[in-house]
């Protein structure tokens, strides 16, 4: 069935290579999964999904270049068939409300077994939603007070980078950076930028 019309296309996005290559042997196992291209950063599975049309993107929510959540926001934005499952080590009820927020079709925990991610999958590409249900029930929890750019700036800053080599990322001056960090450290009650990166990332915002 794999070249056949009735196989279910699949892109990988993952930028650790073993589990990259180790869920694409899991799914290539599978009679009616096909595994069309496999990305290492967000701005390739971008790219793959524009290129090749799959029904469905596997994505890690952490990845280089944009997060698995930015790649399912752009491609709701274009109006992409493709749907979206996130596979992640992220237990966050936060990652979860984005991500449904996103328009993401399923979000598993990557410690699932290998039929579950199969059969999460086939149950999207039928237009359904799946969830893992450790999170569902905290889905809709505390509401994440960051706006997109905040987010954007404050990731940066948590990785490091300064104020001007945020706004050259971003195509922002320093001043607009500043003001986005200081607003969101307020909303996170942090005294600086580092700490604010950390509480946000430990519930899920980032």
């Amino acid at each position: 069935m794999k070249t056949g019309e009735k196989a279910i296309r699949v892109v990988l996005a993952e930028d650790q290579t073993l589990v990259l290559g180790a869920l694409a042997a899991l799914l290539d196992i599978e009679p009616d999964i096909a595994v069309v291209a496999q990305a290492r950063n967000g701005r390739e599975a971008l790219e793959a999904v524009l290129a090749h049309e799959p029904d469905v993107l596997i994505a890690d929510i952490e990845m280089p270049e944009l997060t698995g959540l930015e790649v399912a926001e752009e491609l709701r934005r274009r109006g992409a068939r493709t749907r979206v499952v996130i596979v992640t080590t992220f237990a966050r009820a936060g990652y979860l409300r984005r991500a449904l927020e996103a328009g993401v079709s399923g979000y598993l925990l990557k410690d699932r077994p290998a039929a579950a991610l199969a059969d999460a999958v086939r149950r999207v590409r039928q237009g359904l939603r799946v969830v893992d249900p450790e999170l569902a029930a905290g889905a809709w929890g505390e509401a994440d007070p960051l706006t997109d750019r905040e987010r954007q700036a404050l990731r940066l800053a948590g990785e490091g980078l300064s104020g001007g080599e945020i706004a050259a990322r971003l195509g922002l001056s320093e001043g607009t950076v500043r003001n986005y960090l200081s607003e969101a450290m307020n909303k996170l009650g942090a005294p600086n930028r580092v700490q604010a990166a950390r509480i946000a990332r430990e519930k899920g915002w980032l």
